[in-house]
């Protein structure tokens, strides 16, 4: 046991904790953020953090998809036609890049692999703020329980994200999230999440088997991820009411962006021209920059196509009220006419 304890342990509790927390500030996916910070931290190749950190999400998954089947929230039906098509392609995608790949050069493809992995996770994370925006500022579509299910589309989802989770560990919270929301808008967000996370029980599982039984599992790195994580999962939940959601999502994007970049650095993509021991962290520092710059402008201007203030927090008022103007500040929502009957709909959220 005093093997474990050492000052990698504690560098991976912390990173399990940090991240743990963050997940649970935003409901996010592990596994974009995980296996970046841990191969950063360098406590391992690619292969056994990405096989460590599948086999601790299968364990804190598993407790949430629990606590939301005992509250009936998941949509079960369209849970099973997303495992059919995920599980066995998350069995399937470790071998096949280790069939295809030569074992000398494995730790550069699946570092390429998952920093290709994290740039698509930012887009369609951001593309779930924009839809969420939208959501926010247009109304809800009527929340549909039981939506009549679109068996291939949704298997292919599942395929998709069930080969990226098996391959990289990212993509079940990303990925697999956004498609359901652009399939079946009408999903309330409890059903949504619910959905989400029984489906990724099996999904996960099935990733880890495949990736134990071609790499081993690294206690040493499993234990203290799952350790720091669970609290910091649990922490995150509980004040996630008191932090300012946009600030944390945006910055989800930015970071997501400059792990992939950094990744594919570090794996000696071509056209960054870099490798393990010439990397370019002034490029991926200059990439932070302009993130960091351009993403509020560019949120800011789609603010102003819903027709919010570019920059600011617009209340629940403002966002219900159908005639409110951008930069008319302290506006107050227009008063129904007298013997009209319409309320505002207050499923919206600031």
């Amino acid at each position: 046991m005093s093997d474990l304890i050492t000052t990698t342990f504690f560098a991976i509790l912390a990173a399990g904790f940090f991240v743990g927390i963050v997940v649970g500030l935003t409901g996010m996916g592990g596994g974009a953020l995980m296996t970046p910070a841990l191969i950063f931290l360098g406590v391992g190749d690619a292969a056994t953090v990405v096989t460590a950190d599948l086999t601790a999400a299968a364990v804190y998954k598993s407790g949430g998809a629990v606590v939301h089947h005992r509250e009936g929230s998941p949509n079960m039906r369209l849970a099973m036609w997303l495992i059919v098509g995920s599980v066995p392609m998350a069995l399937l995608g470790p071998h096949l890049v280790a069939y295809f790949t030569d074992p000398a050069n494995i730790d550069d493809v699946l570092k390429m692999c998952i920093g290709f992995a994290l740039l698509f996770a930012a887009a369609t994370y951001a593309a779930r703020l924009y839809i969420g925006l939208r959501r926010e500022r247009r109304g809800v579509p009527p929340g549909d329980p039981d939506p009549h299910i679109r068996p291939i589309p949704t298997i292919l989802v599942g395929a998709f994200g069930g080969l990226l989770v098996g391959i990289t560990s990212v993509g079940s919270g990303s990925v697999i999230m956004i498609s359901l929301l652009i399939l079946y808008p009408g999903l309330s967000a409890v059903k949504l999440v619910g959905t989400d996370l029984v489906q990724a029980v099996p999904l996960v599982l099935a990733a880890a088997i495949s990736n134990i039984a071609l790499h081993g599992l690294d206690f040493e790195i499993l234990i203290p991820l799952i350790i720091g994580s669970l609290p910091g999962t649990i922490l995150g939940s509980k004040i996630a009411p008191r932090v300012p959601q946009s600030v944390i999502r945006r910055g989800i994007v930015i970071v997501l962006t400059m792990s992939g970049v950094a990744l594919l650095d570090k794996a000696g993509w071509a056209p960054l021209g870099a490798g393990e021991d010439d990397t370019h962290p002034m490029l991926v520092a200059l990439v932070g920059v302009a993130m960091l710059v351009l993403v509020p402008i560019i949120w800011g201007l789609i603010r102003r196509t819903e027709g919010l203030p570019m920059f600011g927090s617009p209340t629940v008022a403002e966002l219900e009220d159908p005639n409110y103007k951008p930069g008319i500040i302290g506006m107050k929502p227009a008063k129904p006419a007298l013997g009209d009957d319409h309320k505002p709909d207050r499923t919206g959220g600031a």
